[in-house]
Order: C-alpha cells, then sequence, then structure tokens
C-alpha cells in the first residue's frame, strides 16, 4: 500500500501489539478505554479520558495558510483535533460535561502567534456553539510548546476527560443480527454553515500527496517526510486553489481536503438518552476506514452490503489515483463516518432523527454468524472479504 510507504500505518498493528498486555479498562471491548470512577470511588459511575490529534490534516493547512495567506484554515485544524476527542468518546455514550485541554507543538520558525490564537479562540467558539444542543464542554487550558527541533510545522492535539454513570455506557455488545445504522461525514448539516466533504482526519497523508502536485514538495520540503520515496511523494495533477464540480458547484481541491471533521454530537444528544438500551455498538470510522469496525466485532460476520454512496471527494481521489477499491476502504471511510449498530426496531428511528439534522443516513449492513470472514464489504467491484 502506498499508505505504509509514506510511513502512515491503516491498520496501526505495531501500536496495538506494543500495547497488547495493558489493561483495557472496565469494558474491554467498549470503543474508549472506561475506567472506574477515580474522583469519586463511586462504583456506580466511571472515568473516561481520551487523547487525539488532528493529524497530517495540520501539515495541509500550512500549506493552504502560506499559498494564500488565509489564517481562517486553522480554525478547522482545531475543530478537526477536537471532534477526534469528542466524537470517540460519544461511541460509549458520553457526549456531555467533558473537559478539553489542548497540547500543541509548533515550529516558532515557521508558525507564528496569530496561527496559535486562531486555533485556541476556535476551540472556545466550537464549545460555545455546542450550548445549542445541550453540550458542556469546558476548556481546561493546555500547552504550547517551541519543539521546532521534532516537529516540522505545527501539531495540534487535545485530551478529553469526563464522569459519567456507568449505567448509560455503551459497550460494543454486538448480537447477530443486529442493524447497522450508517451515518454520513459529508453534505451539510443544520449545525454547519458550508459544504462539507466528509474527508475528516484520517487518511490525509495519502490525501494530500495524491491529489497535490509536485509544486508544494519542491516549494515547502517543511511540509513532508524526506524519507518518503519521491515515487509517491506529491504525485496528483492539483494545486490547492484548483476547482472541481460537485453537483453543480466549484469547490476549491484544498478547501475540500480541509473540510472541518464533522460533529455528530447534536445527533448523539438526540437520541442516546431515549435509545441507548437498544444500540449494542457505536463504530467511528476513522483509523481504518470502513474497515475500522474489525476490531470490535470479532466472533461475529459484518456484512455492509447497502453502504452509504461515495462522498464525492473519496471519488476524486480513486479517479485521480487508481487506487483499488480494497485499498480505499482501509484508508477512508467513504464518507461513511458513524456506523451505530443496534435493534431492528430502532433502525427507522435513528436514520429519521439523523436526516432531521441534515445528516444523510441509511440501513448499510447486519450482522451475520461467523462464516470464516469478519467483514465484507460490498462496492462498485462488487464484495471484497477481510478476515
Amino acid at each position: 500500500m502506498k499508505y505504509d510507504q509514506r510511513g502512515v500505518s491503516a491498520s496501526k498493528s505495531e501500536v496495538h501489539k506494543a500495547i497488547k498486555g495493558l489493561d483495557k479498562g472496565l469494558f474491554p471491548n467498549a470503543f474508549c478505554k472506561v475506567l472506574p470512577d477515580l474522583v469519586a470511588g463511586d462504583e456506580n459511575w466511571c472515568n473516561l479520558m481520551h487523547a487525539d490529534t488532528a493529524g497530517t490534516k495540520a501539515g495541509l493547512a500550512y500549506l493552504y495558510w502560506r499559498e494564500t495567506g488565509d489564517l481562517s484554515v486553522w480554525r478547522g485544524i482545531a475543530r478537526d483535533a477536537i471532534v477526534m476527542n469528542l466524537d470517540d468518546m460519544a461511541c460509549v455514550g458520553c457526549y456531555d460535561n467533558i473537559l478539553l485541554s489542548s497540547t500543541i507543538g509548533r515550529n516558532k520558525n515557521l508558525i507564528t502567534g496569530e496561527v496559535i490564537a486562531e486555533i485556541i479562540n476556535e476551540a472556545a467558539q466550537f464549545a460555545t456553539s455546542l450550548k445549542e444542543y445541550g453540550i458542556n464542554i469546558t476548556l481546561a487550558g493546555g500547552e504550547t510548546a517551541d519543539v521546532g527541533d521534532i516537529v516540522r510545522t505545527i501539531d495540534v492535539g487535545y485530551t478529553a476527560f469526563a464522569r459519567m454513570k456507568r449505567e448509560n455506557l455503551i459497550t460494543n455488545e454486538f448480537r447477530e443480527g443486529m442493524d447497522i445504522v450508517g451515518l454520513a461525514s459529508y453534505g451539510k448539516t443544520v449545525y454547519e454553515k458550508e459544504y462539507n466533504s466528509g474527508i475528516g482526519s484520517n487518511g490525509l497523508t495519502s490525501a494530500r500527496h495524491d491529489l497535490l502536485n509536485k509544486h508544494y514538495d519542491s516549494t515547502y520540503p517543511e511540509s513532508r517526510d524526506p524519507l518518503v520515496p519521491e515515487e509517491v511523494r506529491f504525485i496528483g495533477p492539483f494545486r490547492l486553489t484548483d476547482e472541481v464540480d460537485i453537483d453543480g458547484k466549484k469547490h476549491q481541491v484544498g478547501k475540500l481536503m480541509l473540510s472541518p471533521t464533522r460533529t455528530f454530537l447534536p445527533y448523539f444528544a438526540s437520541i442516546l438518552p431515549e435509545l441507548t438500551p437498544q444500540i449494542g455498538g457505536i463504530i467511528h470510522c476513522t483509523g481504518g476506514g470502513l474497515t475500522k469496525s474489525s476490531k470490535f466485532t470479532k466472533g461475529f460476520h459484518v456484512v455492509k452490503d447497502q453502504i452509504l454512496p461515495t462522498a464525492p471527494v473519496f471519488q476524486l481521489i480513486q479517479k485521480t489515483t487508481g487506487t483499488d477499491w480494497r485499498e480505499m476502504v482501509q484508508v477512508f471511510n467513504m464518507g461513511q463516518r458513524l456506523e451505530i449498530y443496534c435493534a431492528k426496531d430502532i433502525s427507522a428511528e435513528l436514520i429519521k432523527r439523523a436526516e432531521a439534522l441534515g445528516i444523510k443516513a441509511g440501513l448499510v449492513g447486519r450482522i451475520e454468524k461467523f462464516k470464516g470472514k469478519a467483514l465484507t464489504i460490498y462496492g462498485p467491484e462488487g464484495p471484497i472479504d477481510f478476515e
């Protein structure tokens, strides 16, 4: 896979091997690690702590900012890093009363104070916007470190902490016969101001190098790893400000790749208080793309035979690169970033509530008895099996 050649792992197998012997918390199969209540020692409660970053998408923002002078792209990076934490935690049922702390490492010679201000201010504005949906996020400060010797441009991350009742947890207890409801990360929800390509914060190393051309390799060498082979570095046809057509409207390639990661928290706030008992598990299809579920559904055959239409940005990547379907679904979620594994009698309601918020949703598959294959995904090239 080109992804591996670029120094990135879709499966993170070496990471999982490194942590194999560590304590996995109260519910080992939960999407996030669930800890005993270390705050008050109450057995009816639990603690959650999660950390994540915007990944190499920050490097893409650097390119766009340097090319255009547009500082606003850094606001999306703040949102990317925050949402990668919050929506992971929501997969175990936690969507409210969360503390957030930032960790930003920058090369001060390249990243100005104006950039830092955009990131910090966006975090505050994003937290304020969620209050409209009854979601309370508290910013707890953080650290901005000048580490130019080890960070080429900038790395933006957050750590989140919450305390919640154990009775409200979703711990990925799957059953044969469950439906899978998929939610799209592309389009425009009622709580977004503009079209979202749905690319999120995973697979950006491939998207950046596959779509952008050699101009960026030579002009901004600080934006990429010099150890990546030249033949897989910036091999695409586009400049960031080139435009492509989506549904009759022009969109810049750079802005498509920099669409802020969509949060599903307003959706979680609308379904979890009532429907949690009928939800077996929730998968945030981030690292590992549409194959992410395989990490949690061992012992079953997951069939995704009605996946949502592929988001245009992923169609563009596949058309430009000729990447086969198997690698695409391992690297990207293709626009289906959230999957809810649930009792059949609530599938229609889950879809209805998503659509009320402007989120495209549909019944995308089911859980079957294990037949020697862990996962089957149906796409344009037919079914693809994964062990």
